[in-house]
């Protein structure tokens, strides 16, 4: 029984098991997946090959910045993480305007390619807009509240804004709101130093002006300035050292000297 079963094998492995073995090969699902594989594998080649060629042909050679007054060039080049002799073909400029955009000081970015071997970025920079105290720390802020860069020097003709925006964003809010009038009407450029104290709710907003307290209150500032301003003269007329002066009632100013109230 035993000496049948091994010449059976011995006839299994012979031309038939052979036969099978390129009938399998050539089965059409086997024969597909070959044909794929080798189509991948061209389609790679030539792939690989077109990128070399358009790199010989339109390699990045320079990185032309505009628009830019506080970032340097150098600088902006460094965050496109761009080192020259790419293939313009390859360069994603969606990837290089959101490497860009991470820094705040840049609020939107423009990228075109420039054939054969250029690439231009148009900056638009965010504008210092007041100056933010908070916790002993001075912070560059944009027209938004956006923090820009901590500051290591005096920058004048910015209203200074006493706040934590974090504790209490829509007063600090409200105090940028404020500081867009006095710069508009350039209190902060003819006064020098305009501070803007964001207190706890509406009706803490105040600002010290030539050294004297003003409670201003929310809203109306305009209106507000303009009747402080109208009084001004007056105040000076008289030489009265004034303790604080309080906007905060319509149609009305309260002036606090410092031995008596002046209404």
């Amino acid at each position: 029984m035993k000496t049948l079963s091994t010449s059976k094998n011995r006839k299994s492995s012979g031309p038939r098991s052979r036969k099978g073995l390129w009938r399998a090969l050539f089965r059409p699902r086997t024969l597909g997946l070959g044909v794929a594989l080798v189509g991948m594998c061209v389609a790679v080649f030539l792939s690989f090959r077109i990128y070399q060629a358009s790199v010989r042909l339109f390699p990045l050679r320079e990185v032309v910045c505009y628009g830019n007054l506080h970032l340097s060039e150098t600088e902006l080049r460094s965050m496109t993480g761009l080192n020259g002799g790419e293939g313009l073909f390859h360069i994603s400029t969606k990837g290089i305007s959101e490497k860009l955009l991470k820094s705040p000081w840049i609020k939107n970015v423009s990228i075109r390619k420039e054939f054969p071997h250029s690439v231009s970025i148009r900056i638009y920079e965010s504008s210092p807009f007041a100056i933010l105290e908070m916790k002993g720390r001075s912070f560059l802020v944009d027209e938004k509240g956006k923090m820009l860069e901590e500051m290591k020097g005096a920058i004048p003709f910015l209203p200074v804004i006493a706040a934590d925006p974090f504790e209490d964003r829509q007063d600090f809010m409200e105090a940028l709101h404020l500081a867009r009038v006095l710069k508009d009407k350039k209190i902060a450029t003819e006064r020098g130093r305009v501070e803007i104290v964001a207190g706890k709710g509406p009706e803490s907003i105040s600002m010290v002006l030539d050294g004297v307290l003003i409670k201003i209150g929310q809203g109306d500032y305009e209106q507000k300035l303009s009747r402080l301003f109208q009084l001004e003269g007056e105040i000076k007329k008289r030489a009265i050292t004034v303790d604080y002066v309080d906007l905060r009632f319509a149609n009305r100013v309260v002036v606090k000297p410092i031995n008596e109230v002046v209404r």
